[in-house]
């Protein structure tokens, strides 16, 4: 089982400006992921190639270095590995849809990954609110 670190929330007024880009953040997931909900295209499509979402990433990679060892960058990096394995996932979706068996396969795949998408936008954004940091896998170092 993979050990988490999970690092305290101290009430740092510091963090007032990064605590907002984050809600900027989860505010912009949320729109790529309801635009899914609510137009033809699936939830983890409109996560993944909506602007909205590459807009977050981007930010979420330029500024991460403003919370490095602060419970925020629990959430930046929350953010980060829901993008990338809902990514994956859809890539591993599109792999099974070139065969005709794996199409049902595929259609479960990205079912699957636009509730996860939800339920992790939902969780972080909850969260963030409450002032928790987010329960990820430590970072591994550069040794």
């Amino acid at each position: 089982m993979t050990e988490v670190e999970v690092i305290s929330a101290r009430d740092d007024g510091d963090l007032d400006g990064p605590r907002a880009w984050c809600h900027v953040m989860y505010g912009l997931h949320a729109v790529s992921a309801i635009s899914g909900v609510l137009t033809s295209a699936t939830v983890v499509g409109a996560f993944v190639f909506g602007w909205p979402s590459i807009i977050a990433v981007i930010i979420n990679y330029v500024t991460r270095d403003k919370v490095r060892g602060t419970w925020l960058a629990t959430h930046w990096r929350w953010q980060m590995r829901t993008f990338w394995f809902a990514a994956l996932w859809l890539l591993v979706a599109g792999i099974l849809m070139l065969t005709l068996i794996g199409i049902p396969a595929a259609i479960l795949v990205i079912v699957s990954t636009g509730l996860w998408v939800l339920y992790r936008v939902i969780r972080g954004w909850l969260a963030l609110i409450d002032r928790r940091a987010m329960p990820v896998p430590p970072e591994a170092s550069a040794a």
